[in-house]
């Protein structure tokens, strides 16, 4: 039989074409209390930003700068990995930038689960307290060191007073997350509540439209005041915006494709009378992993390769149909891949999904095919979404 573990591969590469656009233009950090941390590239080359900010002489106070912006995010990201825990949630990966982390979920559930009011409140909250706690506390400890320092003084972040600068950047990376541009916390609320209306799809796209909109008047504000940290905030938003904006594309995507768009029609098949070393020679010269058995035209059970190897190795010759697992799960050509796989995830997973038509296989969507099909279909539906704009 296929094992869930195996089986559960097909139902971890949606979920990475889910997330796939976490991976663009991001390098890997290890993990993070059991999650895969990346760092979005733009991130660590803030600190060119930061070393010209401390002027020639002064490099390593823009270094020390950008220290104290990685700790506020630290402690605002970690505050929100435990919160997650909390509730429940299991993450992916975290994506970092200045103004904090995008997550990817696990599974559909966890992200489900995260959007709900409740979810999303306690994730949206504990950011920016963990922010405004560690702020005072370092006020609280900075002041009963050394009273002298003036915490409300101008510029309340710079290289000149790196003390000063320490508590206010915890301080307004949490004040931050209070404007409601996408993804930042209240943006995220805004999204839900009008997603309860319109739908997460039609959310997603106006909460990403919102948090550019924003994000652009940030900037924009910026070069009026000659602020570059609103200029740079700006960005930010906009980056993570149009990252979320890639993920509700694609993840509309994957609700609106049906499984005819994505099956393989070319396939192999074995039957249940068939000898395990016949099956052996088939899957030699064949691509797939996994085969559907069928009698006739009906679909009778799947059996893998694996499989076929490993009895041979341990049992000798036999019949095809002494090993082929008969706990499957089939979709309908008009089926959307959004609710196989939802299907999948609530049932026993597989490496393989048949496509059925009145007991008849017409076609099976692969682990190996999955990745390729998808990615085309999405850049498909880009490719015809900007030649609608136009």
């Amino acid at each position: 039989m296929v094992t869930a573990g195996r089986g559960s591969r097909i139902v971890l590469l949606v979920l990475t074409l889910y997330n796939r656009t976490m991976r663009g233009w991001s390098i890997p950090f290890g993990r993070w209390m059991g999650v895969e941390v990346r760092v979005h590239i733009f991130f660590p080359l803030l600190v060119l930003v930061l070393f010209a900010l401390g002027g020639p002489e002064g490099w390593p106070r823009g270094l020390a700068l950008f220290i104290l912006l990685v700790a506020a995010v630290a402690v605002r990201e970690t505050a929100r990995l435990l919160v997650a825990a909390w509730l429940g949630l299991r993450l992916r990966a975290i994506l970092l930038l200045p103004i904090g982390g995008l997550f990817a979920y696990a599974n559909p559930e966890s992200q489900e689960k995260a959007n709900a009011g409740g979810g999303q409140f306690a994730l949206a909250l504990a950011g920016p307290l963990a922010n405004w706690f560690t702020g005072l506390a370092a006020a609280a400890a900075i002041l009963g060191a050394s009273g002298e320092m003036q915490i409300f003084a101008q510029p309340f972040i710079g290289t000149t007073f790196l003390l000063r600068s320490l508590v206010w950047m915890q301080v307004f990376l949490g004040v931050l997350h209070l404007v409601p541009a996408y993804p930042l916390d209240c943006g995220r609320l805004v999204r839900n509540a009008f997603a309860r209306t319109h739908g997460a799809g039609a959310a997603g796209r106006a909460a990403a439209g919102l948090g550019q909109a924003l994000a652009v008047l940030i900037m924009l504000g910026g070069m009026w005041l000659h602020e570059p940290w609103l200029i740079l905030t700006g960005f930010f938003i906009m980056i993570g915006a149009l990252i979320e904006d890639q993920g509700v594309f694609f993840q509309s995507v994957v609700d609106t494709v049906h499984m005819r768009e994505v099956m393989l029609t070319d396939f192999a098949t074995l039957s249940p009378s068939d000898t395990l070393e016949d099956a052996l020679y088939r899957s030699v010269h064949s691509l797939q992993e996994d085969f559907p058995v069928v009698r006739g035209p009906q679909l009778v059970g799947i059996v893998s390769r694996q499989r076929i190897v490993e009895t041979l190795r341990s049992e000798g010759n036999g019949y095809v149909q002494a090993v082929m697992s008969r706990a499957f799960q089939v979709a309908r050509p008009e089926d959307t891949l959004g609710a196989t796989i939802r299907q999948i995830t609530a049932g026993r997973g597989l490496g393989l999904i048949p496509v059925t038509e009145s007991g008849r296989v017409v076609g099976i969507v692969s682990v190996q095919n999955l990745m390729n099909s998808m990615a085309l279909l999405s850049e498909q539906r880009r490719v015809e979404r900007q030649d609608a704009n136009q």
